[in-house]
């Protein structure tokens, strides 16, 4: 009996002694909380891995890290709203710029056209006028005989 009471004190004396530990790094974190990022890595260093300094240390950076990914992961899921948003925007200014490029070529292929017609038209024209002129001098030619 005397070993199961003396293991039943050495457990509660255990639990004690991890309570403790808990609350004096649950203080000492709060003392850090002010600190700035280097004095804490520095103290982290100068501290045994496990002590209650490097544990504090280790939590508060730790917190920090947390924080500092949560706040980047933030950031990055609005800049990818926005470039979303921005992407569907030049997507929109690509489609006019598509359709306005169609409409240009569609005008330049009816200019074209248009001077192939003007073209003929001025052969047109120069024949006409050629055939009119040597008949203007058959005629001359004709009444001088």
């Amino acid at each position: 009996m005397p070993a199961i009471v003396s293991d039943a004190k050495t457990s509660e004396t255990k639990a004690t002694e991890q309570a403790q530990a808990s609350d004096k790094v649950s203080a000492l974190a709060e003392v850090l909380r002010n600190r700035s990022y280097v004095e804490i890595r520095q103290r982290m260093y100068d501290s045994p891995p496990g002590s209650p300094w490097w544990t504090a240390c280790r939590a508060e950076l730790d917190l920090r890290n947390g924080q500092q990914f949560g706040e980047a992961a933030l950031a990055m899921s609005r800049t990818s709203d926005k470039m979303r948003a921005s992407l569907q925007h030049f997507e929109q200014l690509a489609d006019t710029l598509h359709q306005s490029t169609k409409d240009v070529a569609d005008l330049l292929r009816g200019t074209q056209e248009a001077g192939r017609r003007l073209e003929i038209a001025v052969y047109v024209t120069i024949g006409i006028t050629l055939v009119q002129f040597f008949n203007l001098i058959f005629e001359i030619f004709r009444k001088h005989r």
